[in-house]
C-alpha cells in the first residue's frame, strides 16, 4: 500500500525531504504545497544561510548542492570582546579536524532554486506519484483516524503530513516553549580588507554576538562577508547610526583577524527570540525547521536542524513499515540533538541579558578553557558538523 505524504512548505528544509522521500521510498505518494507562484524568481532571495559540512553532503548527495555560489568555512575564530582573560578566543580549522571544509556560506535563494529544480524535475518524471501545488495556501491541517486532512482550497487526505514552513520569530504564533530575548538581530553584507578567506569570525560582546560568515569574493576579487549584528533592542545602539558611524563601531567590535571593514549594505532588522514545540510529532503531523524552532542565530544552527529533521523522517519511513513506529523512532531519535541546540542557544542568548558580575568573565574562561581542551574542542567541531549523533 502506498503511502500518502503532503509536505507543507517548500523551502530548502520541505524540498530537501520531498526529494529525499522521492528517491528512498518508491511506493510514496509526495505532494509539495505552497503560497508562493512556481514561477517566483527564488534565486533572487539574498538572505544568507550557513550551513554545516554535514548539510552540505547531504545536498551534495541530493544533487542540489550549489558550489560555484557557495562559500566554504575553513576557520571559525569565536572570541570575547573585550579580552577579558588571557586569550578568550577558540579558533577550530578544516585542517585540525581533517575535512574539507567545516561547512558553507550560501544565498538563501542560490540554495533554493537548484533544490526546487530538482524537485520539479522528478515530479515531472513521475507526475502519477510526484505532485506539486505552488500558488496553493495551507489553512488547516486536521487529525483523522489513521491520517490528517489537508485544507488547501479542496480537502485531502493523507497518511502523514510534515510542516516544514516557518517564518521569522516576530510573525509566528507563539509555540509551547517561547521567549522573546528583546535583542535585534542587524543583518547585511559587509566588504572587507585583509583577514583570511574562509574564515567566519563571531565575537561575544556585552550587547549579544556579532558575527561575519565569509561570502563569496565580489566581482572585483573584494572579500565579502554576511554581517549578524544582536543588540539589546531596548537600547539599540545601531538604530540612529549612519551607514559610515555603523563602518566605525563594527571595526571595534570584530578582532583584528576579521580584517578591516570597508563598506557595509543597508542593513536590515530583526526580532530575537525562542519559539519551539516540545515535540516534532502530533500525532501524524510532524514539524521541522523553523516550523518545530525557531532558535537564536548565535550558534548558525537552524536551518540544519531542519535539515536533520528532514533526513532522519525519511530513514525512519524507510526502515519502519509502521507509519506510527517510524514518527516515534523520529521523536526518540530526534530528541538529543534537538534538545541540546535549543539548549545551548537559549542558554547562550539569555547570558548576553544577564548584568551579573563576572558573567563576561566566566565567558571568556570558558572561551580560554575549551581552546586549550583538545578533546572538548574536537567534539564542539563534531557538533558544529554533525550535530549531535
Amino acid at each position: 500500500m502506498s503511502l500518502r505524504i503532503a509536505v507543507i512548505g517548500a523551502g530548502p528544509a520541505g524540498l530537501a525531504l520531498a526529494l529525499h522521500a522521492a528517491r528512498q521510498l518508491p511506493r510514496a505518494e509526495i505532494t509539495v504545497l505552497d503560497a508562493r507562484p512556481v514561477a517566483r524568481d527564488v534565486a533572487a532571495d539574498p538572505r544568507t544561510l550557513a550551513l554545516s559540512l554535514g548539510s552540505v553532503q547531504w545536498l551534495q548527495q541530493l544533487g542540489a548542492w550549489p558550489a560555484a555560489t557557495a562559500e566554504p568555512i575553513l576557520t571559525v575564530h569565536v572570541s570575547q570582546a573585550p579580552p577579558s582573560f588571557g586569550q578568550a578566543q577558540v579558533r577550530i580549522t578544516a585542517a585540525e579536524q581533517q575535512v574539507p571544509m567545516l561547512g558553507a556560506v550560501v544565498a538563501y535563494g542560490a540554495l533554493l532554486a537548484p533544490l526546487q529544480a530538482a524537485w520539479l524535475q522528478a515530479a515531472a518524471t513521475a507526475p502519477q506519484r510526484l505532485h506539486t501545488r505552488f500558488g496553493t495556501a495551507v489553512t488547516a491541517v486536521k487529525p483523522v483516524p489513521g491520517g490528517v486532512e489537508v485544507d488547501a482550497g479542496i480537502v485531502e487526505g493523507f497518511d502523514l503530513a510534515v510542516v516544514a514552513e516557518g517564518g521569522v520569530f516576530a510573525e509566528q504564533a507563539r509555540k509551547a516553549i517561547a521567549r522573546d530575548y528583546g535583542q535585534t538581530a542587524w543583518v547585511g553584507t559587509a566588504t572587507l580588507e585583509g583577514g583570511t578567506r574562509g574564515l567566519a569570525v563571531e565575537r561575544f560582546t556585552r550587547q549579544g554576538p556579532a558575527a561575519l560568515l565569509p561570502l563569496p569574493p565580489a566581482a572585483d576579487g573584494a572579500r565579502r562577508a554576511a554581517l549578524v549584528w544582536c543588540v539589546d533592542a531596548a537600547d539599540d545602539p545601531v538604530r540612529g547610526l549612519d551607514a559610515a558611524q555603523r563602518l566605525a563601531v563594527l571595526n571595534t567590535v570584530f578582532p583584528r583577524e576579521a580584517g578591516r571593514l570597508v563598506a557595509l549594505s543597508p542593513l536590515k532588522d530583526f526580532a530575537l527570540g525562542l519559539n519551539a514545540e516540545r515535540t516534532l510529532v502530533d500525532g501524524r503531523t510532524v514539524r521541522i525547521g523553523n516550523a518545530a524552532q525557531t532558535l537564536h542565530p548565535v550558534a548558525g544552527q537552524g536551518l540544519n536542524l531542519g535539515l536533520r529533521d528532514a533526513h532522519q523522517l525519511v530513514e525512519a519511513l524507510r526502515f519502519e513499515h509502521d507509519v506510527d513506529a517510524a514518527l516515534r523512532r523520529v521523536e526518540w531519535a530526534r530528541a538529543p540533538d534537538r534538545w541540546a541546540m535549543i539548549a545551548a542557544t537559549d542558554f547562550l542568548a539569555r547570558s548576553f541579558t544577564w548584568r551579573l558580575p563576572g558573567a563576561s568573565l566566566l565567558r571568556g574562561l570558558g572561551l580560554a578553557a575549551l581552546e586549550r581542551a583538545g578533546p572538548a574542542k574536537a567534539l564542539l567541531a563534531r557538533r558544529m558538523m554533525y550535530g549531535s549523533r
